[in-house]
């Protein structure tokens, strides 16, 4: 979907200095870069601005200045909201003075659960230990089958995810929004104070080909947790899925990989962005 509104949105990125370097060094896409390649042909009209409050030099902006922005986005994150670190504590006072000031919220994975820690929840590492690549068979609840965030989308669907940790238990004004059998908080819509954020913990922004290399260069970690014999054994997978990055149509590959329109779909994968646009930011756009 194209909107022409004219906005301000603030991307923030939730990585610090040091990982996004490492990042650069792996052949990986940003995470605001991520978002930045959709949101600009979602809202070709917009200004959009990134923001990096887990660096040691970052200081919060002034309600003032927050409440210029029409809507904050968060991209993931290698941080561990639930230990109390600058890196982190600096991220959580942003999300509160957010919601105070009224301006809507929207991220992926690291980003569900800043937005429910900083409205009073809690999060741990997953004891089912880490979900990557693909998400599998994520469920709306009733209240998610009813959310304006996925008007549209399919009750039951596929979506790219990497994560250790998440969300256990939900804030006071936190509608949870859909599961699985791997993660119970697999999204969520946080109202608080004035504001509200609306939280995947799996990732819309991803494509396939930015998965896969994501994947690559944690091959390392996969590996130890146990999921392959070997880190080659990662790459025979992660060049299954550039090549079908490269060739959409090749039923024959993603027959193999289990893959379908719900992942390779830019309309479908990204509708919960689109519907947060449409039902919440451009409502709001001239109400704070």
């Amino acid at each position: 979907m194209v909107f022409t509104e004219s906005l301000n949105i603030k991307i923030v990125n939730g990585y610090p200095k040091s990982s996004r370097e490492r990042l650069d060094e792996a052949g990986v896409m940003q995470a605001h870069d991520l978002y930045a390649s959709f949101l600009k042909k979602m809202l070709p009209n917009s200004k959009f601005e990134v923001i990096y409050p887990a660096d040691n030099d970052w200081l919060l902006p002034s309600q003032a200045e927050l409440k210029k922005a029409d809507g904050f986005v968060w991209t993931g994150s290698d941080q561990t909201v639930y230990k109390n670190t600058p890196e982190v504590s600096r991220q959580i006072e942003l999300a509160q003075a957010i919601y105070q000031s009224g301006v809507a919220q929207f991220g992926s994975c690291w980003a569900t659960q800043i937005a429910v820690v900083a409205a009073g929840g809690k999060a741990r590492a997953n004891p089912k230990g880490r979900e990557w690549n693909i998400a599998k068979n994520i469920r709306l609840t009733e209240a998610g089958k009813k959310h304006p965030m996925y008007q549209g989308k399919p009750e039951v669907f596929d979506a790219f995810i990497m994560h250790l940790d998440e969300v256990s238990e939900l804030s006071q004004g936190t509608e949870l929004l859909a599961t699985n059998d791997h993660t119970h908080v697999q999204s969520v819509a946080v109202k608080h104070l004035n504001g509200e954020f609306w939280a995947p913990q799996y990732h819309p922004e991803f494509n396939l080909k930015e998965m896969a290399g994501l994947v690559a260069a944690r091959k390392e970690a996969i590996t130890a947790e146990g999921f392959f014999d070997n880190p080659g054994d990662v790459l025979v997978l992660t060049d299954k899925l550039q090549a079908l990055a490269n060739d959409p149509s090749n039923q024959e590959l993603r027959d193999e990989l289990d893959i379908a329109d719900d992942i390779l779909d830019d309309d479908i994968r990204q509708l919960e962005v689109s519907n947060w646009i449409k039902y919440l930011v451009i409502p709001n756009k001239n109400n704070i």
